[in-house]
């Protein structure tokens, strides 16, 4: 059964400036000679590893409302040069929005049930371009 992650997004304020965080640091990665791969390293490492690569995604908590997900591509377990462990959590790059759902604030991250998961956005390309603050207005009226 697939399960998901859910994190707060901290020191972005929209999708977009997460998706310009997210290119800015895999263009650097290039300049660097660096593996071509977006990854987020977190402390805790995820206990139930195989549940969340079988099609699991992180859900990104940005403004007190899950906006979007990314693909988990893997689980990678280190420890960094103080001798604390932690694990990179290998992520698709690509953004998928999804409906709004609200989240109140936490630390670390959790695990989120697939069905307990807010749906992709499935307006087509003109849900998905649209400007944020008309799809979060829309939304509130229950229009989207």
């Amino acid at each position: 059964m697939t399960l998901n992650l859910l994190k707060l997004c901290v020191g972005a304020d929209s999708v977009e400036s997460l998706q310009a965080w997210i290119d800015f640091r895999l263009e650097q990665k290039t300049l660097s000679g660096e593996s071509h791969e977006h990854t987020h390293t977190t402390r805790m490492v995820p206990t139930r590893r195989e549940e969340l690569l079988d099609g699991g995604s992180l859900y990104w908590v940005i403004k007190g409302r899950i906006q979007v997900r990314q693909h988990l591509l893997d689980i990678r377990p280190f420890t960094d040069a103080a001798g604390v462990k932690r694990c990179d959590l290998v992520l698709e790059p690509r953004l998928i929005l999804t409906q709004y759902q609200p989240k109140r604030p936490f630390q670390g991250w959790r695990y989120l049930k697939s069905e307990d998961a807010p749906k992709d956005v499935t307006g087509g390309r003109e849900a998905a371009s649209m400007p944020e603050e008309m799809r979060r207005e829309l939304t509130e009226l229950c229009l989207l």
